[in-house]
């Protein structure tokens, strides 16, 4: 089944870490088979906090929710994330959106993400992907949901990755903020 993972980070080399955070899903079978462009998105929460820059991925995956979210957990902490409080700045935050079309709610995870469809941040770079995906409550199509969403907090494609693997870089997209067509 396919997974959908959000990754962002806002401290320190923030591509650097984005980097990181792709190649260590790569090591543990979590590899992108597609990958948004890389956008710049105003913190949501965290005022005075540095811009975002975040991406999604779509991986092809057995494995069970627990099993992957303690994946993504292990691979924040390797790439130096503190949890401290919330919203904190981070290196790299690794967020599980959808799991097929798993739906679940317990402690440490509920699937489908419970604030995906509410976050810029997350569907700009989802829209980009999977546009027809559908939310499950509302049967809208990404998007959809996507251009509903306004323009706060503000979204800018940023890049794009080049190469692959660790030697993979982004090339910067100048231009000022994406504007929806």
């Amino acid at each position: 089944m396919h997974a959908y993972i959000a990754l962002g980070s806002n401290l320190g080399d923030r591509a650097f870490h984005l980097r990181e955070g792709l190649r260590r899903l790569g090591l543990v079978g979590l590899g992108p088979d597609a990958l948004s462009s890389v956008w710049e998105t105003e913190p949501v929460d965290a005022p005075g906090s540095q811009w975002f820059l975040n991406l999604v991925l779509r991986t092809a995956t057995s494995g069970a929710p627990l099993e992957i979210l303690d994946l993504l957990l292990g691979i924040e902490a390797d790439v130096g994330r503190v949890r401290s409080v919330r919203n904190a700045p981070r290196t790299l935050d690794l967020d599980l959106l959808l799991l097929g079309d798993l739906r679940c709610e317990g402690p440490r995870l509920t699937l489908p993400h419970p604030r995906m469809w509410e976050r810029r941040f997350v569907m700009e770079p989802l829209a980009e992907i999977a546009p027809e995906l559908r939310e499950p409550a509302t049967g809208r199509s990404a998007r959809e949901i996507c251009r509903a969403l306004g323009d706060t907090p503000r979204v800018r494609l940023w890049g794009v990755l080049s190469g692959s693997g660790a030697s993979s870089g982004i090339i910067p997209v100048f231009g000022g903020e994406h504007t929806r067509t």
